[in-house]
């Protein structure tokens, strides 16, 4: 095989799923396809996160000497803390009219949350660019966070560039001057899984928050 070739698929392999036994769990972060009798899948491992999603069945239904894979979505790090989101709301509102940006980081070493101002290239009350942060030894991103200052909070189709390459949650909180609207989505290589139900412990604390 071509060395280009191997360590690409070395670094992105297929597993066909087997009939008799669980999938082996990876052993590191990172990505592979299964190939399952129902369809081709992408599994996404990280410490604070494991997700599979199917990518697509087949044109007919050719038995495939495959077991089945199912879609699956395992949170390790447990609820984000609300006063972190809080936190961010406060953030939003000092950097307004101008959108402002921050990371909730989880280490795995420590279970430890906390919240990262991002240092800002460039921002207006309609854009925002920022250098991403270099993170401590086992410390992994989960919630991307970025204002709209006085307008809604949604996800443009900037911020679709932008996500399309991470594994995370992206909040967008708009309003910053008053309870802020939220826009939460889950990002999977590519998937935006939109949440329609944001924590309620966010939503309160977010409440709470407004004098």
């Amino acid at each position: 095989m071509n060395p280009v070739d191997h360590v690409l698929q070395t670094s992105f392999p297929s597993l066909p799923v087997p009939t008799r036994e669980p999938v082996a769990s990876m052993s590191a972060p990172g990505e592979r396809l299964l190939v399952a009798s129902n369809g081709v899948f992408l599994e996404i491992n990280r410490p604070w996160i494991r997700l599979v999603r199917l990518l697509g069945s087949y044109a007919w239904p050719m038995p495939v000497p495959y077991g089945k894979a199912a879609e699956e979505t395992e949170v390790r790090c447990g609820s984000v803390p609300a006063d972190l989101v809080a936190g961010f709301a406060r953030m939003a509102r000092v950097a307004l009219p101008n959108e402002v940006g921050a990371w909730i980081t989880w280490n795995a070493s420590t279970g430890a949350f906390r919240l990262l101002p991002l240092s800002s290239l460039s921002h207006s009350p309609s854009h925002l660019r920022y250098e991403r942060p270099q993170l401590d030894a086992d410390e992994w991103l989960v919630v991307d966070c970025h204002s709209h200052g006085h307008g809604k909070g949604y996800f443009s189709s900037t911020d679709d560039r932008d996500d399309q390459h991470d594994v995370k949650l992206a909040l967008v909180l708009g309003h910053c001057h008053q309870t802020p609207s939220v826009a939460l989505r889950l990002c999977a290589k590519g998937q935006f899984e939109v949440q329609r139900e944001v924590p309620g412990r966010w939503l309160a604390a977010l409440s709470a928050e407004v004098v």
